[in-house]
């Protein structure tokens, strides 16, 4: 072997050597911002209605991208993603996913997965689990968010109560339980409370589908609570609401855009204005969404995944979101700029406890 060859040979183990070591360097970097994202990674589970149903697996979805956004994260591993459920037996394994991707917090949306989330943090206590809509409590690594939206949908009644032409409106419930008790029991304070200053008397018709997601039951009740005389109907049932949409809008588009007998729907839980476009009789463009009550997944997803990135997860605790910090609040919508003001009026009279607004029905 020449002593020319010899010399290049080690050249080239330095140089090997050498790219090896910047190799071995950036693997170590790469890992520690890995790491960093990965504390701050989310997951959000969803029920049976799934991302799509324009109500409050949308909101929460909405409200992790956000904060993905602001983070600089990206979709996927050491990210933000959505672990879509088809039905309740898609909890569990859903929820096992996001564990093994290494998903830091993962959160369930809606009360019927209260079982599977509780399961897996005892199972799992190095990572952050949420329950939306329920509690869950004595489980450190548990933090349970809810919403006070029967403040939200008092004013939803006082709307009801001043838009009504014919002195009927309505609510449609999803599953009877105490989370749509507190829609149902804002709603009808509300719609009575305004009423009664006006000197009135207002028929509210009150059904449950007995479902989140069967839209048909709801436009039969609908159907059956338009016929009965309500102009205005407000749902708190999910997907299934998509019933009440589409038997308001079978109605109005046989009248014209301004006609005094089209009906309302009010949405609930995002807004909802998309569900009523519709073309009316005389060609117009128009829409049957008078207003939607919010309820701040959105919110509430966003602030939780913030504290738990900055090593401050409210484990153990229930965050309570209500109208102070729009944790749930109304959209404009079509409500005249005279109701909307008496509206925002009854709104500061809830904050100042001036208005105690219930949150179960009343028998």
């Amino acid at each position: 072997m020449s002593n020319k060859f010899k010399q290049l040979l080690a050249s080239s183990s330095i140089i090997v050597a050498g790219l090896a070591l910047t190799a071995c360097s950036g693997a170590k970097q790469n890992g520690g911002s890995s790491n960093k994202k990965s504390s701050a990674s989310v997951a959000l589970i969803t029920d049976i209605a799934g991302v799509d149903d324009h109500s409050f697996n949308e909101s929460g979805w909405k409200g992790m991208v956000a904060y993905g956004k602001e983070m600089g994260l990206k979709r996927g591993t050491n990210g933000y993603q959505y672990f879509e459920s088809g039905s309740a037996s898609d909890f569990t394994p859903n929820i096992n996913q996001a564990v093994s991707a290494g998903y830091k917090t993962i959160f369930g949306v809606g009360y019927s997965l209260k079982g599977a989330i509780a399961s897996a943090a005892k199972k799992h206590t190095d990572k952050n689990f949420v329950i939306i809509d329920d509690v869950i409590k004595g489980q450190k690594n548990v933090a349970s968010a809810n919403f006070k939206s029967q403040d939200a949908s008092y004013m939803a009644g006082v709307i009801a109560a001043k838009t009504t032409k014919t002195n009927v409106v309505g609510f449609i419930g999803g599953v009877s339980g105490h989370i749509v008790g507190l829609f149902d029991a804002g709603f009808t304070k509300g719609v009575q409370d305004e009423a009664k200053k006006e000197g009135k008397k207002i028929t509210i018709l009150n059904q449950y589908v007995g479902s989140f997601t069967a839209a048909d039951k709801e436009k039969s009740i609908a159907k059956a609570m338009f016929a009965k005389k309500a102009d205005v109907i407000f749902h708190a049932s999910g997907s299934a609401g998509q019933g009440l949409f589409s038997e308001a809008k079978a109605i109005d588009e046989q009248l014209p855009a301004n006609s005094s007998k089209k009906v309302w729907a009010i949405g609930v839980d995002s807004d909802q204005s998309n569900l009523g476009k519709y073309k009316a009789k005389d060609g117009k463009q128009s829409n049957a969404c008078l207003t939607s009550v919010m309820t701040g997944v959105n919110v509430a997803v966003k602030d939780i995944s913030e504290k738990a990135a900055k090593g401050k997860f409210p484990g153990g605790k229930q965050l309570v979101y209500g109208l102070k910090h729009n944790g749930v609040y109304l959209t404009r919508g079509y409500v005249s700029a005279s109701v909307w003001k008496q509206v925002q009026a009854a709104r500061t009279d809830i904050l100042n406890g001036k208005i105690k607004v219930p949150s179960h029905p009343s028998k």
